[in-house]
């Protein structure tokens, strides 16, 4: 029997959702991330859950990224008719973020890429203070999507993001925090306490309250909208730096453990 890529349990009106790639360092794969979004999607709809933490099924990483090399298998019959028509990441991400409830992150380990990503959709992030974060896509040779780089603005500001992303720095330990990427940092052997006492006070709340101030919260996250314009322009920018020479060169430097030499085309 295949391996579930999500673990899932509800206790109380906290849900838990447990990325369960241990092998791929819970790397993000499309089934896992459409079974994110079918998840919270029936969460919603049953009306239980009134705080989610979504976390790493692993004791050294959260989450390593997107795995664009994952083939999905043993599909629902809806999942595999949610991937011909939509972008699973952008899928699950908005999912997260738009949640009629608050969701905590509970980054247990390493946390890069659209794992970070995933983290910046949640409401609060409580890291364990041995954790390193980062997003590495201008050493790979990509640009990243505008949706993406707007929900790290949303949360850390214009600047850091910047820093972030034209660095593509590792951070670790308090450094994370200092950048914003966490709101709390503590000792390994105290997050998941830490993470659920918060859920239980954040689930015992008036649901309605949540519910609300939540959707308001999200909705004034979404001014100023990218003009449609705009948004064809990064859509032909990422479309460049997907089929570029050095999207190649940063994949084979990464395999290869090396600095990459990039061209600019």
């Amino acid at each position: 029997m295949p391996t579930e890529v999500l673990l899932k349990e509800i206790s109380g009106n906290i849900g838990t959702l447990k990325l369960n790639r241990p092998e791929r360092k819970n790397a993000l794969s499309p089934d896992l991330l459409v079974e994110i979004h079918l998840t919270l999607k029936k969460w919603e709809e049953e009306g239980t859950v009134r705080s989610v933490v979504i976390t790493g099924n692993s004791e050294k990483t959260f989450c390593s990224g997107y795995d664009i090399l994952a083939i999905p298998t043993d599909l629902t019959l809806e999942a595999a008719q949610i991937l011909k028509t939509e972008n699973p990441l952008e899928l699950a991400l908005n999912t997260v973020k738009g949640f009629s409830y608050p969701v905590i992150a509970m980054i247990n380990g390493d946390c890069f890429g659209a794992g970070l990503n995933l983290a910046m959709c949640c409401d609060i992030r409580i890291g364990a203070d041995h954790i390193r974060a980062g997003m590495p896509p201008a050493r790979l040779g990509l640009v990243y999507h505008p949706e993406g780089l707007r929900q790290f603005a949303e949360v850390i500001g214009m600047a850091k993001t910047r820093e972030i992303f034209f660095t593509a720095h590792t951070y670790k330990g308090a450094e994370v925090k200092e950048m914003g990427l966490v709101d709390h940092l503590v000792p390994m052997a105290d997050l998941s306490k830490t993470v659920y006492q918060m859920a239980e006070e954040i689930s015992g709340n008036a649901p309605l309250s949540l519910k609300g101030t939540k959707a308001i919260l999200n909705m004034m996250a979404k001014q100023p909208e990218i003009s449609a314009d705009d948004r064809t322009k990064a859509q032909q920018l990422i479309f460049e730096a997907f089929n570029s020479d050095d999207l190649k060169e940063g994949q084979t430097a990464f395999l290869e453990k090396r600095k990459p030499v990039f061209k600019g085309k």
